[in-house]
């Protein structure tokens, strides 16, 4: 049997969003370390120029690297693998997963012919969402919304309000007069908004997004690095932000139905 390596794994996103994703990597790998860092100064990443955006990332991996000593990394974050996961993995020698929107499942899936993804304005018109609609939706019909501040609401932690509501029936406004149903949800932020979202499009709709299939890759990652903690007890998570860990505590706590208390990570 391998030695245990209990090192953690990293895991960020521009805010809280990574947390649907954080979630899903702690159900398939529960006695791992994690270290999650919301890279809230500079949210949101869906409005940031591609430089931009590869600054925030190497910078943010290079902190992981050296003050955490981690042992691989999650880019729970669409725009960020988005612009940014090629010049990470040549940068650094870590294992890296990155999160793209499941656009495959859901052209695979479709029994109407038509899809809908919602993602970041960033995202929705990267590249990376482009390959994925060439490669893998051949004779379907895609919709291709960015949402502007959607992010932004989630980050509040109210996922109810009014503003929620009304930026949803805005977006989802084109899915529900077409024949959609599948709908990506391509922002780590919108798992959060499932129920509501859900509740819009009606129960002809399926939703999916990428938490479960990149928790699965993750594990196949570090089985084959042969670099799995063996230790019996649960793993501990430690959650940084680089904006006000007062806030995060406060939002990630709502989020995820349990006491988070998060540091300032100066980068």
């Amino acid at each position: 049997m391998p030695k245990s390596d209990d090192r953690p794994i990293g895991v960020f996103d521009s805010g809280v969003g990574g947390l649907s994703i954080l979630i899903e990597l702690k159900k398939l790998l529960p006695h791992e370390n994690f270290v999650f860092l919301a890279d809230q100064k500079y949210v949101p990443y869906g409005e940031k120029t591609k430089k931009e955006l590869v600054n925030l990332c190497v910078n943010i991996t290079d902190y992981f690297v050296k003050k955490h000593d981690i042992k691989m990394m999650v880019v729970a974050c669409n725009t960020a693998t988005c612009y940014s996961i090629k010049e990470l993995r040549q940068n650094f020698k870590i294992p890296i997963v990155g999160t793209e929107p499941a656009v495959k499942p859901a052209a695979q899936n479709t029994r109407t012919g038509v899809i809908g993804i919602i993602s970041t304005p960033a995202t929705s018109k990267s590249k990376t969402i482009k390959r994925l609609i060439t490669d893998f939706t051949h004779g379907t019909e895609v919709i291709n919304i960015g949402c502007q501040n959607l992010e932004n609401v989630v980050e509040e932690g109210d996922l109810s309000s009014s503003k929620v509501k009304v930026l949803l029936n805005k977006y989802l406004k084109e899915i529900k007069n077409s024949k959609a149903d599948r709908l990506v949800l391509g922002c780590t932020h919108y798992p959060f908004l499932r129920k509501t979202i859900q509740a819009m499009v009606g129960p002809k709709v399926k939703l999916i997004d990428s938490g479960k299939a990149i928790a699965k890759h993750a594990k196949s990652l570090v089985t084959k690095n042969l670099f799995k903690n063996n230790q019996v007890g649960m793993g501990k998570t430690t959650h940084f932000t680089t904006g006000n860990a007062q806030r995060f505590s406060k939002v990630a706590s709502k989020l995820l139905g349990a006491k988070v208390v998060a540091f300032q990570a100066k980068l």
